[in-house]
């Protein structure tokens, strides 16, 4: 099954809203740290609610720990950006992949871009800049899902 990364998210709300996504469907959330706000924070706890302490979460102190534990675990890292042409709708999604999203405000350093396996994008209506990070995780996660025949049952 496919797992969802947050590199250093800046808005609880949307961090919340994805741990509650992952809760749902029983996907794992690697959290890259540092966070832009406490991770104990009352809009996280709010925006996740009571499906907090069932989401399956992994914290990685920064991104060379998380990368050092991906690579050792061989799994494929897919970013989400709007620095891209493929669509997602392009991609043949496997159930080892990692379906990484930027910080709310900057998206990810060029280094951790360049490392991405794949960079896919959303179309949208031209002019647009970008979808909110939860909404676009949602997407994505439920196009590998359906891929990957790993919805729950």
């Amino acid at each position: 099954m496919p797992d969802i990364a947050l590199f250093q998210p800046d808005i609880p709300q949307n961090t919340g809203t994805i741990l509650r996504l992952a809760a749902c469907l029983g996907v794992r959330v690697h959290l890259i740290e540092p966070a832009g706000f406490p991770l104990s924070d009352s809009a996280l706890k709010r925006a996740g609610m009571d499906y907090l302490e069932r989401a399956a979460l992994q914290r990685h102190i920064t991104f060379d720990a998380f990368e050092d534990w991906r690579r050792g675990t061989d799994r494929r890292l897919i970013l989400l950006t709007t620095k891209s042409e493929k669509p997602y709708t392009g991609c043949t999604f496997r159930d080892t992949d990692i379906l990484l999203m930027g910080r709310e405000s900057a998206g990810v350093p060029d280094a951790v871009h360049a490392l991405a396996d794949e960079r896919l994008t959303i179309p949208m209506v031209e002019g647009m800049r970008s979808i909110n990070v939860a909404v676009s995780a949602g997407i994505v996660l439920g196009e590998a899902l359906r891929q990957t025949d790993s919805f729950p049952a």
